[in-house]
């Protein structure tokens, strides 16, 4: 397998984070967003979407990081993502799929871009606009882990919702978002980043980011 990624992705990072948690064997391929590499016409060509990550694997190039993690705990049912009860799956999804789809669109590079090239926006209003909508999901995403008294994962083990989760706390910190007020989140952030996997798929320990 190849991962076409770039080390501050989000995205990205949650496909590290998930491929080390499964103990599968991966190539990093860096593509480069600062320099618009995911535009150029080679890379499109293999993925219409223009984005990233893109795994390469069994003949395929794959998009879209939410359908690839599924994808990877169907074909490689070892060390499973997603718990095993199916209320327990829709948990895991429910919280996952909050921070996918409601944080990602609004937060990702071209946004900023946008706001800042086109819109002519300060980068004090970005940020005030950043932790509008992390402040937003994340709130309701703490007080739904205080109802189920979460403590060091979400389950037993890390999985879907922490490949998810810590990657989008990386960035909140990235932009001075302030987390104190989450404590259930700061516990799952502390017991994740302490465990080898979440250690190798760090975005400071990627080769693009020397």
């Amino acid at each position: 397998m190849k991962l076409h990624g770039y080390h501050r992705s989000s995205t990205s990072y949650r496909l590290r984070i998930a491929l080390e948690l499964k103990g599968l064997a991966f190539e990093s391929a860096s593509v480069n967003l600062l320099a618009d590499e995911q535009r150029e016409e080679s890379f499109r060509k293999r993925n219409p979407f223009g984005g990233v990550p893109m795994l390469q694997a069994d003949g395929r190039d794959r998009a879209q990081s939410m359908a690839i993690l599924e994808w990877l705990d169907e074909a490689h049912p070892a060390n499973p993502l997603l718990p095993t009860d199916i209320e327990d799956r829709f948990t895991c999804r429910e919280l996952a799929y909050a921070i996918a789809t409601e944080l990602h669109a609004p937060l990702n590079l071209p946004v900023l871009r946008y706001l800042k090239q086109d819109l002519a926006q300060e980068q004090e209003t970005i940020n005030t606009w950043y932790h509008h909508w992390l402040a937003r999901t994340l709130t309701p995403l703490e007080q739904r882990l205080e109802q189920m008294g979460t403590s060091d994962y979400l389950f037993d083990a890390p999985g879907l919702f922490e490949a998810v989760l810590i990657p989008q706390l990386y960035n909140a910190r990235r932009f001075r978002f302030d987390l104190r007020a989450m404590p259930r989140m700061r516990q799952i952030e502390s017991a994740c980043v302490a465990l080898d996997a979440f250690e190798k798929a760090h975005p400071g320990n990627q080769p693009d980011a020397q």
